[in-house]
């Protein structure tokens, strides 16, 4: 997924760094560096990498679609059987037990379009004679997106699938839709015209599973309210950097999530937000919040990732984190999020510096 602020490139940056700070090897062997918390998770790419390294992953994020892609990348960590499943997919029952993610998606993705509320709300024909036309997909897309939700929703219903397979399926909805959609990168707006990749019809892949023996835990509060409630040994915090919010930029994958109905407004068909929205996105509250952060976390290291870009200063970060201990910094280049092309958005700079900000904790 095209994410704002994804760290999918600095990974490795980030992991070599953390490294450099915790000394796994030692405190690993014991177990006494073992728990990895994220709690602005987004899609979840940090802690999904860092589950695959052996970490007990505590994930976080306030929409709820992110909490969606958290709660099966970080809390899915067995097989996915279907098996109350086969009383409506009979041929199930002939699937080998790992082919089954795939087979269940391919059924989904054959199912016949409906028109429902993707379709009414955020596709042409849907919108045709409505005040505000909207072309975020295709017709076609949009009936497909509608068929499978509410299959899936159905089948939860029936308790013909479990929670793990539920968050499987919408994961795999809200990713696959993503790619078909209509858009330069985010939902803050639609293209006039449907680009090639919006043209081709919606096929479901299934969400990689990520395997493991060991137990995760995934919420979907506010970070402010969650960190005082949560102990871990290395705790990750990647904020939003500036004004945009997260609830505007992506509404669309929040409803596909959701798929409850709401009521939207304006031109862009936005849902209402108001209880998400960021005080990490607002340069008044930005240092009150963070501080309030910083004291509260119960953890051995904090490591914050933010951009020489962001609504904080170096300065501002040194003086709040260095309240709790030991502190020190890390920095990368690289190339910026750009949600349209060059030619048709003024920026600065083609590259950013990215800065793995870090904090031994005193009393550790």
């Amino acid at each position: 997924m095209n994410y704002i602020g994804s760290k999918l490139s600095l990974l490795k940056f980030l992991e070599e760094s953390i490294n450099k700070v915790v000394d796994p090897e030692k405190n690993r062997a014991d177990r006494n560096c073992d728990i990895f918390c994220d709690l602005f998770a987004g899609t979840g790419i940090v802690g999904s990498y860092f589950k695959k390294k052996g970490y007990k992953i505590i994930a976080n994020d306030i929409q709820y679609y992110s909490y969606v892609l958290n709660r099966h990348y970080i809390g899915n960590h067995k097989e996915l059987y279907f098996a109350k499943l086969t009383k409506e997919i009979p041929d199930l029952i002939n699937i080998g037990v790992k082919n089954r993610k795939k087979f269940v998606c391919d059924y989904l993705s054959n199912l016949r379009g409906v028109k429902g509320f993707i379709y009414k709300n955020y596709c042409l024909s849907g919108t045709k004679d409505e005040e505000e036309q909207r072309q975020y997909f295709s017709d076609e897309n949009g009936m497909r997106c509608d068929a499978i939700r509410q299959k899936i929703e159905n089948w939860k219903e029936q308790n013909l699938i479990s929670d793990d397979e539920y968050y499987f399926l919408i994961t795999s909805l809200v990713e696959s839709i993503d790619k078909y959609a209509n858009t330069a990168s985010v939902y803050g707006a639609f293209l006039k015209k449907l680009k090639k990749t919006a043209q081709n019809n919606l096929i479901l892949k299934p969400a990689e599973l990520i395997i493991n023996d060991r137990e995760h835990s995934v919420f979907n509060e506010d970070i402010n309210d969650i960190v005082g409630k949560i102990k871990s040994d290395i705790l990750y915090l990647d904020p939003p950097y500036n004004h945009r919010q997260y609830a505007t930029n992506y509404h669309l994958l929040e409803t596909i999530a959701k798929y409850d109905n709401p009521k939207i407004y304006g031109k862009t068909g936005l849902r209402e937000y108001q209880n998400q929205k960021s005080l990490y996105c607002s340069r008044t509250h930005i240092k009150k919040v963070f501080k309030d952060l910083i004291l509260k976390a119960k953890t051995k290291y904090i490591f914050l990732s933010y951009s020489n870009e962001g609504l904080m200063t170096l300065k501002d970060i040194r003086e709040i984190m260095a309240l709790k201990g030991r502190y020190g910094y890390f920095t990368k280049k690289y190339n910026r999020f750009m949600a349209d092309k060059p030619e048709n958005r003024y920026y600065k700079a083609k590259k950013t510096i990215e800065y793995l900000h870090y904090v031994v904790c005193k009393n550790t």
